[in-house]
């Protein structure tokens, strides 16, 4: 059999970290077995679909690397042969027009609460052998419903969640077509899953109550039922569930957070599944390891902390050049320019190591290319009347060289302060807030060697 899943977002919002997770599994579970990973979007609720939300959804699979191999495929584009399906349904008996109006639906539900009874239809349209239906009424533009089985349980074998079972009698007649003709939610996943093959269905399991109605469906129609696996919810540190409004859980902000793509991957493969003790991985590991019996149907805590640690390693073991492309647009808005400073992937290589987001590391580079103001403390603390002669009988010594490498640079310091009677502290503090603006440097004798000679007599000047 070929393996095909598929992601299929609504675009009502932007793309969300639990909707990136299950692109992920299902984009993993396909590239590991050799399949194909279709993106469908899934844009019937017109009133909240907009191309805004669309477009944020493509950027934010392009972000993350989730390339799809079919689509996108847009569910108003297939409007037809979801109606086509509906009158075929209506012809063999598994669908049939309902008439009843908004007001007698609402009677339903009250007289069926008033019983202590679950509010539903209670099917007095639907079509059965030695019924006899009240003709329709005039003017009344019908709903067309599924013929729901009235006994028996619907039950599959959750790849996640294991064996499920529901009975039929828990399930009202599912509306598939609305009165203006519209096709539902629920049924033109079913036609959208047949036609376009899939046999594996990876979703959040928000969506457990859809399967049961869609399996029916399915079975109406004669077609194959895919393997369902629904992944557990991602909730709060505090154990709520995370909300739009409340938490950063867009793609976009994770960028703009300074977050790889490849490390929230990583982070998120790690809520809900994991693979012996390893925490730190490629995508390419991921899909070599990833199964969908590796995953817990036990929620995940999002913990940023783990987020911003598995960051720091990803952005250590990146590609310099590759850090500098994206450092360098945060630089600019910060109204740096380093085309005449030093080489900004050769800055990465040397301060990459001690921060954990691109933001923290372009701040750790702005200093190579334009002296921070020093902080009062730090003048005060660092730069009295003493250390400042002190600093320029230093520079008088940096000026003296010749070969301008960390090598020579770090052969002046001892020899000059056992001349000046001071320890390696009170020239490295000082000759920092001289020439960076700060204390917070790496290896001194290397960043004077990347600021270059001019400059930092300049600035010590």
């Amino acid at each position: 059999m070929m393996i095909r899943t598929r992601f299929a977002p609504s675009p009502t919002g932007y793309l969300h970290i639990g909707g990136v997770r299950t692109a992920l599994f299902s984009w993993a579970f396909a590239r590991k077995h050799g399949g194909t990973f279709v993106l469908r979007i899934e844009d019937t609720d017109l009133e909240r679909s907009t191309p805004e939300s669309v477009k944020a959804i493509l950027d934010g699979m392009q972000w993350v690397g989730l390339a799809h191999d079919e689509g996108p495929f847009y569910q108003t584009h297939r409007f037809d042969r979801y109606k086509a399906v509906i009158q075929e349904m209506l012809v063999t008996g598994t669908a049939y027009y309902c008439y009843s109006s908004k007001e007698e639906l609402d009677q339903m539900r009250a007289d069926a609460e008033a019983r202590g009874e679950k509010p539903r239809y209670d099917r007095r349209w639907r079509p059965e052998a030695g019924k006899t239906l009240p003709p329709p009424p005039a003017g009344v533009q019908p709903v067309v419903r599924f013929k729901t089985p009235l006994d028996g349980v619907v039950a599959w074998d959750d790849a996640v969640k294991g064996r499920i079972e529901i009975s039929n009698d828990e399930l009202d007649d599912l509306i598939i077509a609305r009165g203006d003709g519209a096709p539902t939610y629920n049924f033109c996943v079913v036609v959208d899953d047949w036609d376009m093959g899939i046999t594996h269905v990876i979703r959040g399991d928000d969506h457990v109550n859809n399967t049961p109605r869609q399996i029916n469906i399915l079975k109406a129609l004669g077609a194959p039922v895919p393997v369902y696996g629904h992944l557990p919810m991602i909730l709060r540190e505090d154990g709520q569930k995370m909300s739009k409004r409340r938490d950063a859980v867009s793609v976009v902000e994770y960028a703009t957070m300074g977050i790889l793509p490849e490390a929230l991957l990583n982070y998120l493969a790690r809520l809900g599944w994991g693979y012996g003790d390893a925490e730190f991985f490629t995508v390419d590991q991921f899909v070599e390891w990833f199964s969908l019996e590796g995953v817990s149907p036990s929620p995940s805590r999002f913990d940023k902390e783990k987020l911003m640690w598995l960051n720091a390693q990803h952005m250590k073991a990146a590609d310099n050049i590759r850090l500098a492309d994206l450092v360098l647009p945060r630089l600019t808005d910060k109204g740096i320019v380093t085309d005449a400073g030093p080489v900004l992937a050769a800055v990465i290589g040397l301060v990459k190591e001690r921060v954990q987001d691109l933001n923290a590391l372009a701040e750790q580079c702005d200093y190579f290319y334009q002296k921070r103001a020093p902080s009062a403390e730090d003048l005060a603390k660092h730069l009295d009347d003493a250390s400042a002669a002190r600093m320029a009988r230093f520079a008088a010594r940096l000026a003296g060289l010749s070969d301008w490498t960390a090598e020579a640079i770090h052969g002046l310091f001892k020899p000059f302060c056992e001349e000046e009677g001071v320890k390696m502290g009170q020239l490295g503090m000082p000759l920092r807030v001289k020439v960076c603006g700060t204390t917070q440097t790496p290896s001194i004798d290397a960043v004077l060697t990347l600021i270059g000679k001019e400059e930092v007599l300049r600035r010590m000047a």
